[in-house]
Formats: C-alpha cells, sequence, structure tokens
C-alpha cells in the first residue's frame, strides 16, 4: 500500500499584500505586533511565507546589517506544527543571510530547532513591560547633560547605533526615524555620547535601542522617555547582564519573558566604549 503523499506546500517571498494574513499568525500565538510593526519588519527585510492552497501558514525573516543578518517571526500555524514547516521556513531565512552570520533571538519552545541547525546560544534577553511610573534615578556626572534628539544628530546616531550593536543599523534606523516619538541623548564636551528612542509598538510604546556608555546614563535616558508617557503601556527588551533589570522593575516594568540570543559563528560585540543596553524588537535585534 502507497504512502501518503506529503501535502505540496508552497514556500515563496512575502508580499505588503500577505501583511494582514501573517499578522493573524501572531495573533493567534497572543503575540503584540500590531499590522504597523510587521509592515516595520517587511520595510527593512526580507520575508518568507508559506501557504496551504490559499491559507498562508508559516513566516519567516531575515534582515540583513552588515556583517550579521537577523533572523526573526519564524512562526508555523499551530494546526500546521510537527511537518517540518518550520525548519524549511528558517532555510529560506538562512539561504538569505547569504555570507552573513545569522543571529536570532530564540523562545523556549524554538530553541532546540535552531540548535539543531548550528545555532549556539551567547545571551539572554529579558523583556520588560507594564504601565509605566516614572523612577528616581541620581544625576549624570559633571559636564553630562540629558536632552532631546536633534534631525542633527542622525548621522551620530547611526555611529553609536553600529558601534553598541556590532550591526550596521543604517536602514533600520531611517525606518524608526519616521516613526519615533521621542528620543534623547546624553552628551558630553558638545557630542552626543548615547541615544534611546521612544515610538509606538504592539500595546503601546517601545523604548529602544537605548546606547550608552554606562548604565547611568542609560536609566537617565529611559527616565526622561517614560515622564513624556505617564501611565503609559511600555515595552522594553534588554540583555540580562546589562545592569537595568531591577531598576525597570520599579519603574513598572516587570519581567515577563526572556530568550536565549543565539548565533551560528561568532556573535556581534559592541564596538569601543559603547553597548547596546535594549534592543530595536526582539526580530531585529
Amino acid at each position: 500500500m502507497s504512502a501518503t503523499p506529503r501535502p505540496a506546500y508552497v514556500y515563496r517571498p512575502m508580499t505588503v499584500a500577505d501583511l494582514p494574513a501573517a499578522h493573524a499568525l501572531s495573533v493567534q500565538l497572543k503575540w503584540p505586533h500590531r499590522l504597523e510593526d510587521w509592515a516595520m519588519l517587511q520595510r527593512v527585510g526580507q520575508g518568507f511565507v508559506v501557504e496551504d492552497g490559499e491559507r498562508l501558514i508559516g513566516s519567516a525573516f531575515a534582515c540583513l546589517q552588515g556583517d550579521y543578518a537577523t533572523i526573526g517571526l519564524v512562526i508555523v500555524s499551530g494546526d500546521y506544527q510537527g511537518q517540518g514547516i518550520g525548519r524549511a521556513l528558517m532555510e529560506k531565512a538562512l539561504h538569505a543571510c547569504e555570507s552573513r552570520t545569522p543571529i536570532l533571538n530564540a523562545t523556549l519552545a524554538g530553541a532546540p530547532l535552531y540548535a539543531s541547525q548550528g545555532f549556539v546560544e551567547f545571551g539572554v534577553i529579558q523583556q520588560h513591560q507594564g504601565q509605566v511610573r516614572v523612577p528616581e534615578v541620581g544625576a549624570l556626572p559633571a559636564g553630562e547633560n540629558c536632552r532631546p534628539l536633534r534631525k542633527a544628530d542622525r548621522l551620530r546616531q547611526l555611529s553609536l547605533a553600529n558601534a553598541g550593536s556590532g550591526l550596521d543599523r543604517q536602514q533600520v534606523l531611517e525606518d524608526l526615524f519616521a516613526v519615533v516619538e521621542h528620543g534623547v541623548g546624553i552628551e558630553r564636551d558638545g557630542q552626543l555620547r548615547a541615544f534611546a528612542l521612544l515610538r509606538p509598538f504592539g500595546r503601546g510604546r517601545c523604548i529602544g535601542p537605548v546606547v550608552a556608555e554606562t548604565a547611568e546614563q542609560a536609566r537617565q535616558m529611559i527616565a526622561s522617555l517614560l515622564s513624556k508617557v505617564p501611565d503609559a503601556f511600555v515595552r522594553i527588551d534588554i540583555p540580562a547582564n546589562c545592569g537595568l533589570a531591577e531598576w525597570l522593575e520599579s519603574a513598572g516594568l516587570k519581567q515577563v519573558d526572556q530568550v536565549a540570543q543565539m548565533a551560528r559563528g561568532t556573535p556581534p560585540r559592541a564596538l569601543g566604549n559603547v553597548r547596546q543596553f535594549a534592543l530595536v524588537t526582539q526580530a531585529i535585534g
């Protein structure tokens, strides 16, 4: 007796027209992403979908950022799990990375798949969110001041973002600049030394990226942004070792989840004396 043939699923690049159906996949998982959040990733990344007939049943993205590529929003509809669809989507995303080193943030459920494809954990990201209580912060060192960002600061922001993340952030930041509600930076000796951005995302707003020399600079900027949106729902994704977790809890931003940072190859490293204290998003890094 012959075996039942496997369904002929169709894998192809994502288009703008696919966004509503792809967004519905994340809604099924109770992920907070808005349609606008999917559209942002579709603009700065290369998306892939899989269809069963006319039904979109899976997605994945690769966002090329210099020598690295971040992979995110790898989703397979619940009633299609266990058929190798996630692995096939990952292969599409990995092919899009070309010679770049792929990195991603893995949920507990997704980590075994990525480990089987050669990814190795190199860090932990904590998701903090909640209703804002503007926290207290200490004074900055003499000679430093926290101020609103200006359009003239954008080239310097790009330099800081690249150094703090180890990625090429040009395309990502250019897209973010169009939707940022508030941005602040730390200036010393007439030069921008750190910056942080706040924008709409998910259930409310998101802070990120945050790039700074010290945790105290990061706290100053985050507190300044939180003061702009008192009582709002805010999310921020931070490296577990950045020193902000306890302070964020005091601001009402409780840790609700954590994911593993994974790379297939040497992970990116911060350059110079700055580091990234908050991600853009988990999908973008």
